[in-house]
């Protein structure tokens, strides 16, 4: 008796193009498994801040007490924080200083890191924006706290700075990391290309900088129109609010979002409810 053949995988036949760097070759490999074919172009490069001595300052305040609050805002942040303590001999005063301050973290990857140390968040954000942060702050008496801010990049993010300060605060923040180009502008273009000539069914964004990268090639080279032509034909995947927001800014349309826990895996599940079979081909 023949057996019977495997069922077809869910996203056989469909290409996903993927912006994503530091975790492409997971985010990849968790689509592959699923049946599509990916298109890998990685648009931002994540790097430690080129002048460390700011951060490190952060760091010998953090570790003197300096801090009644500490805000992170993501997991690559707070893991750069404690890989450069680390160098500098600070690993374990770093987590105890962790242990002792209140913490709170916007979205699971800070979460994440902090349960890597063996430490948990206090606050978790209910929304994992800055707003959300705010919201999960708005009930709490701020007057006179200390509050260390881990940063996203390199951006000021001055309405959460604000938000601290009218509450009586005392901010200080820090950028561990800052972004810079991973792709070269003609493997950026010929991505917009793909989007633009039916070469790709989806793509994927895991972060509002990699939003921000492909509009800058687009104006650079002139291919703005043909970028937003191409994202009106495929399927536009976003893993969380945050990087909802970036693509609203440039008015394009998100179908398809986790509805909770913004990660890879929740995001690959979203991809395979929306494109897999049994929703039919467009």
């Amino acid at each position: 008796m023949s057996e019977s053949p495997p069922a077809p995988r869910p996203l056989a036949g469909r290409t996903i193009a993927l912006p994503e760097t530091r975790e492409l070759d997971r985010l990849a490999h968790l689509l592959e498994e699923e049946g599509a074919t990916t298109l890998r172009c990685p648009l931002v490069a994540i790097l430690d801040a080129p002048d460390e001595t700011p951060v490190l300052a952060w760091l010998r305040t953090l570790v003197a007490g300096g801090f009644d609050d500490l805000v992170f805002l993501t997991g690559e942040g707070l893991r750069r924080l404690v890989a450069l303590a680390e160098r500098h001999g600070l690993r374990a005063p770093v987590v105890e200083a962790l242990g002792r301050a209140r913490t709170i973290t916007r979205g699971p990857k800070p979460a994440r890191a902090l349960h890597e140390l063996g430490l948990g968040p206090t606050l978790p954000a209910g929304v994992p924006t800055s707003a959300g942060v705010m919201q999960a702050l708005s009930s709490l008496d701020l007057t006179g706290r200390r509050v260390g801010v881990q940063l996203y990049g390199d951006v000021p993010n001055r309405p959460l700075v604000e938000f601290l300060e009218r509450a009586g605060a005392t901010v200080s923040v820090v950028a561990p990391y800052i972004y810079a180009s991973a792709s070269d502008v003609d493997r950026v273009t010929a991505l917009i290309a793909a989007l633009a000539d039916g070469g790709v069914d989806a793509i994927a964004f895991t972060s509002a900088s990699q939003v921000d990268r492909l509009w800058q090639v687009a104006r650079e080279t002139g291919a703005e129109e043909r970028l937003v032509a191409g994202l009106g034909r495929v399927r536009v995947a976003a893993i969380g609010p945050i990087v909802v927001e970036a693509l609203a800014a440039q008015r394009v349309r998100v179908d398809i979002m986790p509805e909770k826990s913004f990660v890879m895996r929740r995001l690959v599940g979203a991809l395979v409810e929306s494109l897999g079979p049994a929703v039919g081909r467009p």
